[in-house]
């Protein structure tokens, strides 16, 4: 009746088969029953698979929230894509990175809900601002520095631009927990306003003079860690 972690020890097509297949069981329950209550036990037990076999897998449900953002940003990332090569318009680019993010996680609003409580934990290996994360992170920023490409952006900017946006798009994620809207009908339109709101920011950072303010902002973010501490690549116009 079940699989052993032995029977499952194989870095084939099978073993990733296998691992898909528990972390599917595994945010089933999450979504059902919450992702407190919900044990490695009662996931192997659903996946059919014996307790070793799935901790050989997943060594904890910390390790699956991980595989889930990791499925998040692949997804998310292949949706920018689409839209970056149909589209050079870095709206119609930006709405569809913050709505489509929006799509991806409609059906687990609830477990972002028990993920958010971790934010202000600083070392929690399940905040989104923990070394532990960094790595979906980083990714995540990419994502949106994709999104922005188009934008004619000094690369001064082009990453500060990018960690922004994917700041902005934490608050409409908080947002769209707490939306009680028909199918989140608000948050929908609150990413496409805002897409709307942050392009045109970015026009006018380019204009003449504006470097004299911005200038200094990126160097306090550099300062802060916020943005990488190298050399900027191009300059702002002052």
């Amino acid at each position: 009746m079940f699989e052993t972690a032995r029977q499952d020890h194989q870095p084939t097509e099978r073993g990733d088969t296998t691992r898909d297949r528990i972390l599917d069981t595994a945010l089933g329950l999450f979504r059902k029953r919450g992702f407190e209550p919900t044990t490695m036990r009662d996931i192997a037990r659903a996946s059919k698979l014996s307790l070793g076999a799935a901790y050989y897998y997943f060594p904890s449900k910390e390790a699956l929230v991980h595989a889930f953002y990791d499925r998040v940003q692949d997804e998310h990332a292949a949706l920018v894509r689409a839209t970056w090569e149909s589209s050079a318009d870095v709206v119609v680019r930006v709405r569809a990175a913050l709505v489509g993010k929006l799509d991806i996680l409609r059906e687990d609003r609830a477990l972002l809900g028990a993920l958010f409580r971790y934010v202000g934990e600083r070392d929690h290996p399940l905040s989104v601002f923990s070394p532990a994360t960094r790595a979906q992170r980083e990714q995540a920023v990419a994502v949106f520095s994709l999104a922005l490409e188009g934008s004619r952006l000094p690369k001064a900017l082009h990453e500060t631009a990018a960690r922004a946006l994917w700041l902005a798009h934490l608050g409409l994620i908080l947002y769209f927990i707490h939306d009680d809207s028909d199918e989140q009908i608000r948050t929908r339109r609150l990413a496409g306003r805002t897409a709307e709101v942050f392009c045109a920011a970015l026009r006018l950072v380019t204009l003449p003079g504006v470097g004299r303010v911005v200038t200094p902002a990126l160097e306090a973010l550099r300062d802060a860690g916020l943005i990488s501490a190298s050399p900027m690549k191009g300059k702002v116009p002052s």
